[in-house]
């Protein structure tokens, strides 16, 4: 998965912020292992001796002592460290937040005292849904947490998107509004990009292309395949007898969602502009693996059309609403997780095998007011997971903004992370076409920071400084 989201990302921006990218994911990775073995997996799973506060979060197992099922810490780690990489921006660490952040989503959907594992049952009062230690015999009950990794993912997309800004160039028309603007006395201008040959008339949304469309139509099939992997693992084994039949339907279910997400899509994108796209259609296809997240394992295989379908549209719908908003998402990370993710939620008590539908269909087997209560209490859950995620990673990213640190200086975002943040830049020109001239070739300048101390200075100072500070409170 990781490799999949590094080559699609890669792909989907410019050139000069290649190399930044792909650190961004490998620190994902690197800083999500350290944060989910020191805490992730003793909040997720680690048993809680207070019964109220075990349906919330587990309390033990810190740095995995006492730790048996390896296997299992693995394969959670991988998912948390997914969490992670869907979100937009430059904080490598966020990483650690994540670590905190989806652990305690775990708990809540996939440990056997957790809130919504325990479910809902109507007769009951909430002493017993609260404070009784033992799984409810309720038929109401969270389908799947898989999708809140997609919903917590886009959840903080969303938000880094919403606090980090737009990227210089993107909404031309509401950069010239602010052309003249006033800030502390002083007035600050600020001018737009253009387009080549463009004149008269500011456009209100400019496309900002990524430079290497193969790169990213390899991350995009990489994570297909992944996702076969992501929902067949999440069964936890293969070789007890029936299981492996079970991993099948998912792996089905999987992919026809994928194929179906991804022909709705483009059937419509071509209606509207008249383009067969490439990027946007894997987008679509990744939208509809993640709705199958929930009910890949009970719902029948007819049905992966319906939930494909949809999520094809609700990509379509979530991407287009960040464009009337003004939210600059270059990877369309909250439309592909947030809008697949919630679909996907909503999906596994309208076709699944005791949904919405087949009470229609076939009212003495499957009750209608039992896969109605089943349909309510998987809203909450969503919207549960919604508030959790923004609550805990909107201070974090306020607390970055405040310092200037959610956004890099003007000057290092045109011209670009790599040679300034890096010094590896992606595509060093030095290093292209030795051998072929008279020999001048091999003279290569050294690479000099650009900007200066006017644009380094005091702000790698203060970079330091504030890493330094960081890796001391994570000890």
């Amino acid at each position: 998965m990781q490799c999949g989201f590094a080559f699609l990302e890669a792909g989907a921006v410019r050139s000069k912020n290649c190399t930044n990218i792909l650190i961004k994911n490998v620190l994902d990775s690197l800083l999500g292992i350290l944060g989910y073995w020191a805490i992730g997996w003793a909040l997720a799973y680690g048993p809680n001796s207070n019964n109220f506060l075990d349906h919330f979060f587990g309390f033990s197992q810190f740095f995995v002592i006492g730790l048996q099922n390896y296997a299992k810490f693995f394969f959670q780690f991988v998912f948390a460290a997914t969490a992670a990489t869907i979100i937009s921006g430059a904080v490598a660490e966020r990483a650690e937040f994540a670590s905190f952040c989806y652990p305690i989503l775990t708990h809540w959907g996939w440990t056997p005292n957790g809130w919504m594992t325990r479910g809902f049952d109507p007769s009951l009062g909430l002493e017993q849904h609260l404070f009784e230690n033992n799984t409810l015999n309720s038929k109401v009950r969270f389908k799947n947490i898989a999708p809140g990794v997609h919903l917590c993912g886009g959840t903080i997309s969303l938000i880094a998107a919403l606090l980090i800004g737009p990227r210089i160039g993107r909404f031309p028309e509401k950069e010239a509004r602010q052309k003249n603007k006033v800030k502390k006395g002083k007035q600050q201008r600020i001018t737009p990009m253009r387009n080549v040959g463009t004149e008269g008339k500011l456009p209100k949304i400019a496309e900002i292309k990524g430079h290497s469309v193969p790169f990213a139509s390899l991350g995009g099939f990489i994570l297909m395949f992944g996702f076969l992997a992501f929902n067949g693992g999440s069964t936890g084994e293969i070789s007890t007898k029936g299981v492996g039949q079970v991993v099948a339907k998912v792996m089905v279910n999987t992919i026809l969602c994928g194929a179906f997400a991804a022909l709705s899509y483009l059937f419509v994108h071509f209606i509207r502009k008249g383009k067969w796209t490439i990027l946007l259609t894997i987008n679509a296809c990744l939208t509809g693996m993640v709705s199958a997240c929930a009910g890949c394992n009970i719902m029948p295989v007819w049905t992966s059309a319906i939930t494909g379908s949809i999520a094809g549209m609700a990509y379509l719908a979530f991407s287009e609403l960040c464009l009337i908003m003004r939210i600059d998402d270059p990877l369309d990370a909250f439309a592909v997780h947030f809008g697949g993710g919630l679909w996907g939620l909503i999906s596994a008590c309208l076709v699944t095998e005791k949904g919405l539908l087949f009470s229609l269909i076939d009212p003495e087997k499957v009750k209608f007011d039992e896969a109605l209560w089943q349909l309510c209490w998987q809203s909450v859950c969503a919207v549960a997971i919604i508030v959790w995620s923004a609550l805990v990673l909107t201070p974090a990213f306020l607390i970055l903004k405040a310092f200037g640190k959610m956004r890099v200086p003007r000057e290092v975002e045109i011209r670009g992370l790599d040679r300034i943040k890096h010094g590896e830049a992606a595509y060093p020109l030095t290093a292209y076409g030795h051998g072929w001239g008279d020999g001048t070739e091999f003279v290569i300048t050294p690479l000099q920071d650009v900007g200066g101390d006017a644009v380094n200075g005091k702000n790698n100072i203060r970079e330091k400084q504030l890493f330094v500070l960081m890796f001391c409170l994570f000890l």
